[in-house]
């Protein structure tokens, strides 16, 4: 998003313990995803999708992220596990994010590909944000591969979340390279699909308030 600012978001994606929710938001990380998308190794039913929100603190948003599922699945897995925003991650259009009746983001897979960002804000105007991938156009997210920065739009004026490859050992680096709005993890924090590591959840976040505390002092100088 235009303009400076010092603190970067965190999402935490494919959540399927409550007990990782609940130290997430010991962390202090803006949001946490359950996915719902068929293709992913990290699915979780409505039912444990419910039970993870369950373990959220107050203000921490859940993200019910989908990719290419029909309307009756993404309405089913709002009424059980009642997230604050969505997150649309395949083919879909504009009018059919926006058509559940809460705030969306729209997840784009980079790799390989440029767009600039009036192509973005013509598709899909009423996105929320965006969520920058490094995986190959169509492809399933959650591919651990990094995201180009030669690939993210310019002038981009909406929130963006840049994905795809980060860990506690290179995101300091990639949040001082491109200041994004807010980053987002899943594979770099895992110690398998769906399970994630204490240990490298604290470092992931350390790693992004050092990098934001660099941004800052480097303005006051």
């Amino acid at each position: 998003m235009a303009g400076p600012h010092f603190r970067t978001r965190i999402k935490f994606c494919g959540l399927t313990r409550p007990g990782d929710a609940r130290l997430a938001c010991e962390l202090g990380v803006d949001a946490v995803g359950v996915i719902f998308a068929a293709r992913s190794r990290r699915r979780v039913a409505p039912a444990r999708a419910a039970a993870v929100r369950a373990a959220l603190s107050p203000l921490v948003t859940l993200v019910a992220l989908f990719m290419d599922n029909d309307e009756r699945e993404v309405r089913a897995a709002i009424a059980e596990a009642r997230p604050t925003l969505l997150q649309f991650h395949g083919g879909e259009d504009d009018a059919f994010c926006r058509h559940f009746g809460l705030p969306y983001l729209k997840g784009l897979g980079l790799g390989g590909a440029r767009v600039d960002a009036g192509t973005l804000r013509a598709r899909w105007p009423h996105a929320a944000g965006f969520v920058l991938d490094g995986h190959a156009p169509g492809a399933a997210g959650g591919s651990g591969q990094r995201l180009e920065t030669a690939n993210i739009p310019a002038d981009l004026d909406r929130p963006w979340l840049l994905a795809g490859g980060l860990d506690p050992d290179n995101v300091g680096e990639a949040v001082r390279a491109v200041r994004p709005w807010g980053v987002d993890v899943a594979g770099g924090i895992e110690l398998a699909p769906g399970v994630k590591d204490g240990q490298r959840m604290r470092r992931f976040v350390e790693a992004v308030r050092a990098a934001d505390a660099d941004a800052a002092a480097a303005t006051i100088r």
